[in-house]
């Protein structure tokens, strides 16, 4: 089932998804080895509630942060702790915001301080793959042509893709169908056309694919322990082509510079 939006709905949706956008610009500036991810939650939600918006993953499925970040094995849903990033980490940090009854979604994995080859080029790739799959949305393609874009372009580089987890649809709820797998073959599934909403999120693991979830019931791991990274974006298939509206939009405007 593809759901599909109205103009006007893709509008209401770069609200929510500009100040994910910013907020996770912000949080990438404030890390820093010796500071924890806790810290970064309490920014990201007094940020959040200041431009407007209301943080879309605290209490959804009883999950209690703002902010999802995950650290080195972790791949994602870990919670912000007082666990302080040390120098060679690195940190997924996972964010979604509502406006209006409309949400944005994002991800970004960032390296703390001097961090190893394998962490850079794992980061690279991970990054690279949400590209690729970017540039396969387009009107006429398949569904699955957006998955092959990312195994493709993170095997590619030596690394593994997580199978667990998926991409999603994305709208008046935070996760909609289609479901989007990060591992596939090509040209199959429906049909992509203007209106389409998806968040798009490779995750990727330096090791094996195998993930586990812990006894909290969110955080999941790498079963080997090598580090994993993730990306996403919020993105529309409009009539002029596709949208990424979780991307940064820079402004200057005097209002805007204490923020």
């Amino acid at each position: 089932m593809m759901i599909y939006k109205s103009p006007w709905e893709i509008d209401l949706m770069r609200k929510s998804s500009r100040i994910v956008a910013e907020t996770l610009e912000k949080l990438v500036k404030l890390i820093e080895p010796g500071l924890s991810t806790l810290e970064l939650d309490r920014f990201a939600e007094a940020y959040i509630v200041r431009r407007g918006g209301n943080p879309a993953f605290k209490g959804y499925r009883g999950y209690p942060y703002t902010l999802c970040a995950s650290v080195n094995e972790q791949v994602v849903h870990a919670f912000p702790s007082a666990r302080r990033l040390e120098d060679g980490d690195i940190v997924s940090l996972d964010l979604g915001v509502v406006v209006d009854g409309y949400y944005g979604d994002a991800a970004i994995t960032v390296p703390v301080g001097n961090v190893s080859e394998q962490a850079r080029r794992l980061i690279a790739a991970t990054q690279g793959a949400l590209s690729r799959a970017i540039g396969a949305v387009r009107p006429g393609n398949r569904l699955s042509d957006i998955s092959h874009a990312v195994q493709t372009a993170i095997e590619a580089q030596g690394f593994s893709v997580v199978r667990l987890f998926v991409g999603h649809g994305i709208g008046r709820s935070l996760h909609e169908e289609p479901q989007i797998p990060n591992f596939g073959p090509p040209a199959q599934g429906p049909e992509l056309k203007p209106g389409l909403v998806l968040a798009i999120e490779p995750m990727a693991n330096a090791g094996r694919p195998d993930v586990m979830i812990l006894d909290d019931r969110w955080t999941a791991v790498t079963c080997d322990r090598s580090l994993s990274a993730h990306f996403e974006h919020t993105v529309a298939l409009t009539e002029d082509g596709v949208q990424v509206l979780t991307g940064v939009v820079r402004d200057e405007s005097p209002e805007r510079a204490d923020h």
